[in-house]
């Protein structure tokens, strides 16, 4: 899909992979060290073939925390799509466990809603533990105050497990 964009001489191959839906992420990353290159998705449920071509472009090009993927990159790069399962409302920001469960959180600041998100690879692999994890998450989603164990109580939070597959 990003190379047909890039190059619309590029046929696109019609996906051999059945169309369910799902909540789902693409994500972008350099293939020599793993550095996220791109990451956006959604929570509603979307029809795979779908979502991976609309997600594909818009975290390769539109990912506001980076420059868009250019040409020269795609060769460099690893694309995965990860399918959210499992959702649950957690007891707590704490109710949940580091590379198994991503995390969705709800918080007010500055009387504005906010969210934010992290895949169930992120913490592990960044070696964050819970409160880290939280504390990064609350940066993400335009916290900017000093996290606290108060603070974090009103934290609603939606744990899910995701699959991830490699394309």
């Amino acid at each position: 899909v990003l190379i047909n964009h890039q190059n619309p001489k590029h046929a696109i191959a019609k996906p051999d992979f059945p169309n369910y839906s799902f909540p789902l992420f693409v994500t972008w990353q350099f293939s020599d060290n793993k550095q996220l290159r791109g990451c956006i998705g959604t929570f509603a449920a979307t029809s795979i073939h779908e979502g991976l071509r609309d997600y594909a472009l818009t975290s390769a090009l539109k990912d506001t925390r980076f420059q868009p993927i250019c040409w020269e990159e795609i060769p460099k790069l690893d694309c995965a799509i990860s399918l959210l399962t499992n959702f649950e409302q957690a007891q707590g920001y704490l109710d949940w466990e580091v590379g198994t469960h991503g995390i969705r959180i709800e918080f007010e600041f500055r009387g504005r809603s906010k969210t934010a998100t992290y895949l169930p690879e992120v913490a592990r692999d960044q070696g964050w533990d819970k409160m880290e994890t939280i504390g990064h998450l609350l940066k993400k989603g335009g916290y900017t105050d000093h996290v606290t164990n108060a603070y974090c109580r009103t934290i609603r939070l939606t744990r899910y497990r995701s699959e991830k597959i490699r394309l």
